[in-house]
């Protein structure tokens, strides 16, 4: 039996992988749940997620990656074998070539750090591609012309901002600001507000169900329940989409900022071509609502939203898994 290829969204929130032939076979939020004294893991995908924040003392729940970047080596490890594991693709004697995804301004070191992990895991050979090249691919952009793309890949843990040319990046930048910040920022209101503490989860439900960046574009309404921090006891307030809109609206200029200067750095043809083919909002946190109303007010070109934006870094891995050996002769070149 022979190893398939695989190419890996190693996402801060989530993990998806993508099976050559088969298409997009997991998709799973990046957590590890570990029992602390022994140092075993418990769970791991949607099973541990389902514990972040709802575990006793002696059980964590983990997210082994950090701003796109991995911050515990060994718990990426045993989570990346597991689910290598779970989707069965090892053959009897071969191992699978993979491709990964990273963050355009990951440091050597971290590369090194990506590509030990899914070697240990079980990756017979380890290519590492810069995410949004990968999510432009997957969105459906020819970026193998001469002529310019404009992709925002907003994940969990970074925002990557690129311009794409003849098949590689012209200009682009990388910030830590995306999907966990957002969730960060909705629970820091909330605390400063309303004085109740909430979980990650109901953060994340208020983003999702509520939230909006683009003032008077959504008028919905949530309930919400937390501990009160006067009186310690459990509470339930509804929260409005114009009170999201103000706790992200730093947060949301901070790529609002990004995108204006690699498009003040891109080359005048190229830029000329973006007003014409508009801007590409790929990542998860492309989903956050009014978010292409807002770039398309302040960047002055249309923006779009891809198909499925969460699932376009991993129809990328997989386009350009077809193409694996073409990688490869170049490297060897």
């Amino acid at each position: 039996m022979f190893s398939r290829d695989i190419g890996i969204d190693l996402g801060t929130a989530n993990v998806l992988i993508h099976v050559k032939g088969k298409g997009i076979v997991l998709n799973e939020p990046s957590v590890v749940a570990m029992d602390r004294t022994t140092g075993r893991v418990l769970e791991v995908g949607d099973e541990a997620r389902r514990m972040v924040g709802r575990t006793p003392g002696n059980i964590e729940a983990i997210r082994p990656l950090k701003d796109g970047v991995i911050a515990d080596f060994d718990v990426t490890e045993a989570m990346l074998k597991y689910f290598i594991n779970k989707i069965n693709v090892r053959g009897f004697l071969s191992k699978p070539r993979m491709l990964i995804c990273c963050p355009t301004n990951i440091t050597k070191v971290e590369q090194k750090a990506i590509k030990e992990a899914a070697e240990k895991s079980g990756g017979k050979r380890v290519y590492l591609e810069e995410e949004p090249k990968v999510a432009a691919i997957g969105a459906g952009m020819d970026i193998f012309q001469p002529s310019g793309n404009m992709v925002v890949d907003i994940g969990g843990g970074t925002t990557d901002v690129a311009v794409l040319s003849m098949g590689d990046i012209v200009t682009a930048q990388s910030i830590k600001m995306a999907g966990d910040k957002f969730d960060a920022e909705i629970l820091n209101y909330v605390k400063r507000k309303y004085k109740l503490l909430i979980g990650e989860r109901t953060a994340e439900d208020i983003k999702i169900n509520v939230a909006t960046v683009f003032l008077g574009a959504r008028d919905e309404e949530i309930d919400i329940r937390g501990r009160d921090m006067v009186s310690g006891l459990p509470k339930t307030i509804s929260i409005r989409s114009n009170e999201i809109e103000e706790a992200l609206r730093e947060s949301v200029s901070l790529i609002v900022q990004a995108a204006k200067t690699v498009l003040e750095q891109t080359p005048p043809e190229l830029s000329a071509d973006i007003i014409d083919r508009g801007v590409i909002l790929t990542g998860g946190g492309a989903l956050l609502h009014g978010l292409d109303q807002l770039l398309a007010e302040e960047l002055k070109v249309p923006v779009l939203l891809a198909d499925e934006p969460m699932n376009c870094v991993a129809k990328g891995t997989g386009i350009m898994l077809e193409n694996i050996d073409k990688i490869e002769r170049k490297k060897i070149v």
